[in-house]
C-alpha cells in the first residue's frame, strides 16, 4: 500500500491537510471524552463512524490521534484497532504502522517540509512543530525532486 499517494489523493479531494476538517467531510464523527490512559479509537456502530479523542490531550497531540484514528478509518474500514495508548502508539503491527505512517504524511507533507528548507531545523524539530511523536519522525517518505 502506497500510504503517500493515498494521502496526497486524501489532501487533493478535500483540499485541505487538517485531519480534523477531512473526518467531518467524511462524515466521521469527533469525540472528546475522558478516557484515562486512551488517547483516541476508532469505532462504527451501525455504518456510523466515530474518531474518539482523550480530552485530556494537548491540542497538537489531539490533532496527531485525530490523524492516526482517520488512518484506520480510511484504510482499514473494516479492521478492529486496538485503542491508541501511549505504550502502544509504537507499535510494529502493521495496521498500527499504516495509521502511524498516515497520520505522519498527512500532517508533515512535503510542502511543510519545504517551508523549512532554509532553516537549521531537523526533519524531527519541524515534526515537533505539527505535532508528530519524534519516534514516529522516520515514516516520512521524502519524494526526491530531480
Amino acid at each position: 500500500m502506497d500510504i503517500k499517494a493515498t494521502v496526497t489523493e486524501i489532501i487533493e479531494k478535500h483540499a485541505t491537510s487538517d485531519p480534523i476538517k477531512i473526518a467531518e467531510q467524511c462524515g466521521i464523527l469527533l469525540s472528546y471524552e475522558a478516557l484515562g490512559n486512551i488517547l483516541g479509537y476508532f469505532s462504527s456502530y451501525k455504518r456510523v463512524k466515530f474518531i474518539h479523542i482523550n480530552n485530556k490531550l494537548n491540542e497538537h497531540s489531539q490533532r496527531f490521534v485525530c490523524a492516526h484514528e482517520l488512518g484506520h478509518a480510511l484504510l482499514h474500514p473494516k479492521a478492529n484497532t486496538s485503542f491508541l495508548k501511549q505504550k502502544t502508539l509504537f507499535s510494529v503491527d502493521r495496521v498500527e504502522v499504516e495509521a502511524n505512517a498516515f497520520a505522519v504524511e498527512l500532517l508533515l507533507s512535503d510542502e511543510k517540509l519545504q517551508e523549512y528548507s532554509n532553516s537549521n531545523l531537523s526533519i524531527f524539530q519541524i515534526g515537533e512543530i505539527y505535532g508528530i511523536p519524534r519516534e514516529l519522525v522516520a515514516l516520512k517518505t521524502v519524494s526526491q525532486k530531480g
